[in-house]
C-alpha cells in the first residue's frame, strides 16, 4: 500500500475543516445514503459552537492505491503547540488560503514550522467564488510571505491550486474544471513524498495524548521505523533519553476514513494510535526495547498567560455544580495537562488554588468552559502575563505579540491611539482593498487582555483582530487599567427591580430582577473611579393611603451581559469572577467591606514606605 502523510495548515476560518469534509466525501469514505455532520472532523461541542478547530485530528482516505493520511490542525496561534509537533508526522502541507483575505498571521506561523522543517508546500486559493476576491495578489502575497520566512528555491516552487471547498472543486487554473477535487488528489500523490522510514527496530514519537474511559492513554504518532503489534513489549524514552516505563501495547488503532480501527499490525511511516501504556506522553519515544537513542522532538514554545484557579468559596458555592471540591479541581487540571502540553499546572502558595500558565486567553477560556460544562464551580483570579528573567542582563522581559487589524479607514484612528495607550507599537499600516487598512502592532500580551471588546466596540463591530507570540523583550512599562469602580451588593438575597431602577443613575447594571446576590458580590459599573456598595434588595414602601399618581411601572435598562472572556478581562486585581455550569458572577476576593478596607490600608502603607 502506498502512504501519504499531509497536513492542511491555513488561518482561522478559511475553510480547513470544509475542504476535510469534501475530501472525505468524494474519497467514497462515506455511504450515498449516510447522515453526515456538516465539518465532521470538529466533533467537540465547543468547536461546533464557535467554529474553530482546537484538537488536531486524523482521517485517512483512499485514492486509487493510495492511502492519504490528512491531519486537520488548529488555526488559533493559543493552540500553536498542537500545530508545532503535528507537523513533525507528515511529509507535506497544504496551505489553504482566503482568496480575498490572503494569508494571515496564524498562516504566517504555522508555514514558517513547516517551511523549516522542511515541508514542501502546496498552495490551495479557496472561496475565488467570493465577490471581493483577489486572486493575484494573494498569490503574491502568498509568494512573498514563503521568501519572508527564507523558503529554499525548491518550497519557493510551489504547485498552486484554484477553488471552493464548499462547492467541492479544485483545479490547476480559474477557468476549471469545476466539477470535483480530484486534482488535488492527484498533486497530493504526485508532489507529496513517501514517508521516510528508518531500518531497524520499532520506534514512534508521540505526538497527540488522549483519555479514554476503556482503553486509558492513548498516543497518536508517525512510526519511524519497525512494525508493531497487540501484545507486543516496548518501553518508553524521555525527550532526554530517560526510561519512563517498560509496557505493552494493548491496542493498534489505525485511521481509517473517520474511524479508527483496531489493526493486527502497523507499518513503518503510517499514522497510529497506541493504547496500554500508563507514563508516556506527548514528545516522548515509544519504542522496542532494544532501541537506545530517544526520537529528536520539537521543544515547546513557554506559555505566557497565567491564571489562578480556586475553589468556589462564595455564599452560593455548591448550589449549581457537582463538582466542588479542591481535589476535583486538581485532578482535572492535571489531567488535562497530561494531553495538553502548551499547559503548565503548579500548586500555588494560596490555599485550595492552583496556578494555570498557558498560550493565551482563548486556550484557558475553552479549558474553564469545558470545566464549568461537565458540572464544575470554581473562581478564577485576573489573567497576568508570564514573565521571564534574562540570565545575562538580570532584566525582567515580557512577552510581546504581533498583532494584525483588518478595520475600516474611518476607525483606524481609534485603533492607533488605543493600542499606543496599550504600549502598542505601529509596525506596519497599507490598504486591504475595500477602503480597509491593515495594520500591523507588535504590542505586550499584559496590553492586550481585555481589547478585543473593547477594539469591538470602537469599531462598530467591523474590525478583525488576528494575534500571535512575536517574542520576549524588556518589560514595557506601566499600562493603564479600568478607570471606572464597581457597584458591590451590601447584602444577600434577591435582587429586585425597584431597587435596581432606583440605581440606575449610578452607573450600569450587571444582574437582572430574581437574580441571587450575595454580600460583596459584584452588581454593576460605578459611573466614578471608587467602589461603591449598594442594597439592590430594598423592595418599594406600601402605604394604605391611596395617592393621585398613578405608579410607574418600572422600566429598566438591559444589563451588561458578561461573557466569561468579557468577565476575565474586566475584573481587577482584587476580584474575583465565579464560574458555575449555570451562572458567571462577578465579585471581590475580600467580601467583608472591613477586610477590604483593612487591606486597601495595609496596601497604602506598604506604597509609601
Amino acid at each position: 500500500m502506498k502512504l501519504r502523510n499531509i497536513a492542511i495548515i491555513a488561518h482561522v476560518d478559511h475553510g480547513k475543516t470544509t475542504l476535510v469534509d469534501k475530501l472525505l466525501q468524494q474519497s467514497g469514505t462515506f455511504r450515498d445514503n449516510q447522515r453526515v455532520a456538516e465539518r465532521v472532523m470538529d466533533s467537540n461541542d465547543l468547536e461546533r459552537e464557535r467554529g474553530i478547530t482546537i484538537l488536531a485530528k486524523c482521517t485517512s482516505v483512499h485514492w486509487g492505491d493510495t492511502q492519504i493520511n490528512i491531519v486537520d490542525t488548529p488555526g488559533h496561534a493559543d493552540f500553536g503547540g498542537e500545530v508545532e509537533r503535528i507537523l513533525s508526522m507528515v511529509d507535506g502541507v497544504i496551505v489553504l488560503v482566503d482568496a480575498a483575505e490572503g494569508p494571515m498571521p496564524q498562516t504566517k506561523f504555522v508555514v514558517g514550522k513547516a517551511l523549516k522543517l522542511g515541508l514542501k508546500p502546496i498552495v490551495a486559493i479557496n472561496k475565488v467564488d467570493r465577490p471581493d476576491a483577489r486572486i493575484n495578489e494573494v498569490v503574491n502575497e502568498v509568494f512573498d510571505l514563503f521568501a519572508a520566512l527564507d523558503a529554499t528555491d525548491e518550497q519557493l516552487d510551489f504547485p498552486i491550486l484554484y477553488g471552493s471547498a464548499k462547492q467541492g472543486w479544485m483545479a490547476p487554473s480559474l477557468e476549471g474544471p469545476k466539477d470535483s477535487m480530484k486534482p488535488l488528489f492527484d498533486l497530493v500523490v504526485k508532489h507529496v513524498p513517501a514517508p521516510k522510514v528508518e531500518e531497524g527496530e520499532f520506534k514512534m514519537l508521540a505526538t497527540i495524548l488522549e483519555a479514554n474511559p476503556y482503553l486509558g492513554r492513548i498516543l497518536t504518532g508517525r512510526i519511524t521505523a519497525g512494525t508493531v503489534k497487540p501484545n507486543q513489549t516496548v518501553k518508553v524514552l524521555s525527550r532526554d533519553g530517560k526510561l519512563l516505563e517498560n509496557g505493552r501495547v494493548t491496542k493498534v488503532l489505525a485511521f481509517r476514513g473517520l474511524e479508527r480501527q483496531p489493526v493486527e499490525e502497523a507499518e513503518a511511516g503510517d499514522i497510529v494510535a497506541i493504547a496500554g501504556l500508563t507514563q508516556a506522553n506527548v514528545a516522548d519515544t515509544i519504542c522496542s526495547p532494544n532501541v537506545m537513542e530517544a526520537i529528536p522532538a520539537q521543544p515547546i514554545d513557554p506559555p505566557t498567560l497565567a491564571m489562578t484557579f480556586r475553589v468556589n468559596d462564595s455564599p452560593l458555592a455548591g448550589t449549581e455544580g457537582d463538582k466542588v471540591t479542591s481535589r476535583m479541581i486538581r485532578d482535572r487540571l492535571f489531567r488535562e495537562a497530561e494531553g495538553n502540553i502548551a499547559l503548565k499546572i503548579s500548586e500555588s502558595s494560596g490555599k485550595d488554588s492552583y496556578e494555570v500558565a498557558g498560550r493565551g486567553e482563548l486556550q484557558l477560556g475553552i479549558l474553564i468552559e469545558t470545566m464549568r460544562r461537565e458540572g464544575f464551580e470554581l473562581s478564577v483570579a485576573r489573567p497576568r502575563v508570564v514573565l521571564s528573567k534574562d540570565e545575562a542582563t538580570g532584566e525582567m522581559m515580557e512577552p510581546i505579540e504581533e498583532v494584525v487589524i483588518d478595520v475600516d479607514e474611518e476607525h483606524s484612528g481609534v485603533v492607533v491611539q488605543k493600542l499606543s495607550e496599550r504600549r502598542g507599537e505601529m509596525m506596519d499600516m497599507r490598504p486591504s482593498g475595500g477602503n480597509r487598512l491593515r495594520l500591523v502592532f507588535h504590542v505586550p500580551t499584559r496590553g492586550l487582555l481585555g481589547y478585543q471588546n473593547e477594539l469591538l466596540t470602537d469599531t462598530r463591530g467591523t474590525a478583525v483582530l488576528n494575534r500571535i507570540f512575536h517574542e520576549y523583550a524588556p518589560y514595557k512599562g506601566d499600562i493603564p487599567g479600568r478607570r471606572n469602580g464597581v457597584l458591590i451588593s451590601n447584602d444577600q438575597g434577591e435582587a429586585v427591580a425597584y431597587a435596581l431602577w432606583n440605581l440606575e443613575d449610578r452607573g450600569p447594571m450587571m444582574i437582572e430582577p430574581g437574580w441571587k446576590v450575595y454580600r460583596g458580590m459584584i452588581i454593576g459599573e460605578h459611573n466614578r473611579d471608587n467602589d461603591l456598595e449598594v442594597n439592590v434588595l430594598k423592595g418599594k414602601k406600601l402605604t394604605n393611603i391611596r395617592t393621585q399618581s398613578k405608579d410607574e411601572a418600572v422600566r429598566l435598562t438591559p444589563p451588561i451581559r458578561m461573557t466569561l472572556e468579557k468577565a476575565l478581562a474586566y475584573i481587577g486585581e482584587d476580584e474575583l469572577v465565579e464560574i458555575t455550569p449555570k451562572s458567571i458572577r462577578l465579585r471581590k476576593i475580600l467580601l467583608d467591606p472591613n477586610d477590604r478596607k483593612r487591606e486597601e490600608r495595609k496596601r497604602e502603607a506598604e506604597n509609601a514606605a
